[in-house]
Formats: structure tokens, C-alpha cells, sequence
């Protein structure tokens, strides 16, 4: 059977950065995407391909963030050089600085209504601003390292944070108080996000893995080590159904939460890919890296879009809702009462789509050609069509109605009984070759085992 799954397609290639891209994000028309760079500058890059973009000056170091506001109408940015600014995204570069922090602003993050701003900072403190006049509010200051990233929750009342001191952090706004730690043992959280229901948080690690949490029972769901490097950034799409991360491997990969496993694996980057994010619908994404290059991917990812714009996988549920902890226990989406396994083997079936060039020196696919400074490649993971050998178990994470083996709902018999008949079936073909007294005693006796078998019930 064929998979469904449309490949994603590189359809931009922006490239006027000279430096590292540190950080990217869409508007929420579409219309632009923003980047920031350890050129000090903030570029916002126009879909349109006849419209130039703009080069913000501004920041006198490296910007480390880039966020447009919830209406697309200011982008904020964060340094090294301590402060924030709020760009008004247009030819004028119009802009508005204040001093947020005492050392380098590695985060800066929009609440959902725009009202407020989180940054976090390598002085050890998150802190919380009011958009109109930039005025401080209240700070958190329990890590005791760098913080790399803080973002809000969908509801605006919780904020995640994570930090160099080995610890992924959760505050509650109204309280101002730390509610729960979770912590990494090989390594550090590089960037923390919630998952668009609101009821989980992933973190990207320096040890290469990816973990999710529940923030309902604090139990991790799913645990995914496919990179070979530090993990930089990741991004959900809209419906929760699926999650980006990228790698100081210089890959993007794709993982299908609802199935948990590995989908695609993008060779687009010819370095370290550091930042990534998804559009607004999960119609496109977004990916830069420390070869100043900016990649607008399509995602097509077995999907139809509904009537709110958000598009969703066919087979699946509109959104992802994890389960509660007596229903993850009980009742996760495979047939092994605890586990699913991820796969994480690197991708052998290779899929190439020619893009769309949009420049001289942009990417094509290309059959044949395994140079990544020419080329950008998607390989599709082999658990769509092969099992892997070598995997990772993982806790499955949202909510797909399951049918178990031994209980199935379309007509078939259960495997047990199946196999049980299969086996008497032979037995009589044999004992036939025999004589007839021998046949009818032994038949009465295979009767007997048969009646006993359709009562058992199938231990798979």
C-alpha cells in the first residue's frame, strides 16, 4: 500500500544576511517573514517575490530573537547588546529600544493578545514587559544560569522557560510563582515551546534528543533521539499534529506526534540549521542557519484544510489532545500497554521534488546528487513503508481512537482463534491419510479442542 503523505517542498530561498541566522517567524497574513542574525541585523523578507526586503540597523550585537506580534503589526527583537526593540515591519525601519536586562537577551516572546512581552536573559532572570510604553512588571529569577528561551502559554497564563542550570522551568503569571521543574540530565534545553493545546511543553536539547512533558501530571510523553547533534529550535504545527526540529547536524526533521515517529528528514542547510517555525495555518515553515541562508518550505503533509484555515492530517483528529494521566496509562495508541516505539534510524528511501527557484543561487532538487551546497533533499523516514532496527521507546502522546488486535471492529476474526483452526485444519488433513477408526476417533478429539479454543480469548 502507498503512503499518502505529500513530501514538503522548498518553494523560497532568501538569502542577505551576513552572518548566522538566529532566529525566524512568519506574520500572520503570510505576507512576511522575520530574521534575526549575528549581523545585528533584523531582515523581514517579502513573500512577494517582485517586493525587496528590508534591512533593520538598529542593534549594536548579535539579535538572538525575532517574534511579529499576534496582529503582524510590530516585531520584536532581542541582543546581545541588553536591549529589545519593537520594529514597525515597513520601509521607515521605525523602531523603539529599551534596556530589558543587565546581560545578553537571548528570548524575546509575545503573550497570545499581544499585550504583553516575556524576554529571557544570560543574566539569569525572565522577565515580564507591557507592549504600550515598554513598562516592567515582575521578573523570575530562580535559575541559577544562563536562560536561553521563555515563551507563554496559548492561554497567556503560564510561561515555560529553560536554562543553562539544566532545568525547563513552569510560572505561573497571576502567582508569579515557579510551579514545577522538569529537569535534563546529559545535557541542556537550547529552546522550550508549549504545544498548541496548551497541555504540553517539548524542549530541544544539547544532548540531541527531543522530550515532551504532560504540565497536567508532570510525567514525560515522548522522547525522540534523532539527531546527531545539539537540537537548536523546534515549532508545532497549529494542529498539534505534527513537530519540526532542527540540528547543529545541519537536518530538519519532521516528527507525526500522533503516530510518534520520524517523517522526513530535509538536507537543505549546509551547515548547522539554528531556527525554525511554522506559519500561522501550518501551510508553510521556515528554517535558517549559520549559512546565512532563509528556506520557506511548503508543508503538504497529507493534509486538508478546514474551514478556520487550519489544515490537519486526513486521518487524524484536529487537534492533538494528550491524554489524562489514568487514560496515558491505560489506554496510549498501540498494542504494548506502555510503550510506542520511534523510530530513529536515518531515512533510506529518498524523495526529491524540484522546487520552485525564486533566485540564481537558489536550491533545486536533483536525482543523483548528494551535494547539499547544490541541492536541498527530503528523505522520507522507511517506518512509512519498512520497520526500522534500530529505535527508541516512547509514550504516545495525543488522542487517535485505537482498536487493539484482539478486538477488532471490521468483521475479522481475532488472530487467536484464527491461528487455532489453521492448526486443526492440518491435523484433519493428515489423520485423512489414515484409517477410518483412527479418523473418527481422532476427529471427535479435535472436535472437543476446537470447542475449547473458540472460548479462549486472544492473549495479543
Amino acid at each position: 500500500m502507498t503512503s499518502a503523505l505529500s513530501d514538503p517542498t522548498l518553494e523560497r530561498h532568501f538569502k542577505g544576511h551576513r552572518g548566522a541566522v538566529t532566529s525566524v517567524d512568519f506574520s500572520c497574513n503570510m505576507k512576511q517573514i522575520a530574521t534575526g542574525s549575528v549581523d545585528s541585523c533584523v531582515m523581514i523578507w517579502n513573500m512577494k517575490p517582485q517586493m525587496r526586503a528590508y534591512r533593520f540597523e538598529g542593534h549594536k550585537d548579535a539579535v538572538t530573537s525575532v517574534q511579529f506580534s499576534p496582529s503582524g503589526h510590530m516585531v520584536a527583537s532581542a541582543s546581545r547588546d541588553k536591549t529589545v526593540r519593537l520594529w514597525v515591519p515597513s520601509i521607515k525601519a521605525d523602531s523603539t529600544e529599551f534596556r530589558a536586562h543587565t546581560a545578553a537577551v537571548r528570548c524575546v516572546n509575545f503573550s497570545d493578545d499581544g499585550q504583553t512581552l516575556v524576554t529571557a536573559s544570560n543574566d539569569k532572570t525572565i522577565k515580564v514587559w507591557t507592549v504600550h510604553r515598554q513598562k516592567f512588571l515582575f521578573s523570575f529569577n530562580q535559575h541559577v544560569n544562563w536562560v536561553r528561551c521563555a515563551k507563554f502559554s496559548p492561554d497567556d497564563r503560564l510561561i515555560v522557560s529553560c536554562s543553562d542550570d539544566k532545568t525547563i522551568k513552569l510560572w505561573d503569571k497571576n502567582s508569579r510563582e515557579c510551579i514545577q521543574s522538569f529537569f535534563e540530565h546529559a545535557g541542556y534545553a537550547n529552546h522550550v515551546d508549549f504545544h498548541p493545546s496548551g497541555t504540553c511543553i517539548a524542549a530541544a536539547s544539547t544532548d540531541s534528543s527531543v522530550k515532551l512533558w504532560d504540565i497536567r501530571t508532570n510525567k514525560m510523553l515522548q522522547h525522540y533521539q534523532v539527531h546527531s547533534g545539539a537540537v537548536n529550535s523546534l515549532s508545532f504545527h497549529p494542529a498539534g499534529n505534527f513537530l519540526i526540529t532542527t540540528s547543529s547536524d545541519s537536518t530538519v526533521k519532521i516528527l507525526d506526534l500522533l503516530e510518534g515517529k520520524l517523517l522526513y528528514t530535509l538536507h537543505g542547510h549546509q551547515s548547522s540549521v539554528t531556527c525554525v517555525a511554522f506559519s500561522r495555518t501550518g501551510d508553510y515553515f521556515s528554517s535558517g542557519g549559520a549559512d546565512e541562508q532563509v528556506m520557506v518550505w511548503k508543508s503538504n503533509f497529507d493534509c486538508i484544510k478546514h474551514g478556520n484555515g487550519v489544515k490537519v492530517q486526513k486521518k487524524g483528529t484536529s487537534t492533538v489532545r494528550p491524554p489524562t494521566s489514568s487514560s496515558m496509562a491505560r489506554f496510549p495508541l498501540n498494542s504494548d500497554p506502555s510503550v510506542l516505539h520511534c523510530q530513529t534510524s536515518e531515512p533510506a528511501e529518498h524523495v526529491n521534488r524540484q522546487e520552485s527557484q525564486t533566485a540564481s543561487h537558489a536550491q533545486s532538487f536533483s536525482h543523483g546528487s548528494h551535494s547539499r551546497a547544490a541541492h536541498s533533499q527530503v528523505y522520507r523516514d522507511p517506518s512509512i513503508s519498512s520497520s526500522s532496527t534500530r529505535q527508541t521507546q516512547t509514550t504516545q502522546l495525543p488522542s487517535r481512537h485505537h482498536q487493539s488486535d484482539s478486538h477488532t471492529s471490521d468483521g475479522k476474526v481475532p488472530s487467536g482463534i484464527a491461528n487455532a483452526l489453521e492448526h486443526i485444519i492440518g491435523q484433519l488433513d493428515i489423520l485423512t491419510q489414515k484409517g477410518q477408526d483412527a479418523d473418527a476417533t481422532t476427529t471427535e478429539e479435535l472436535a472437543s479442542h476446537t470447542r475449547r479454543t473458540s472460548h479462549t480469548r486472544d492473549p495479543s
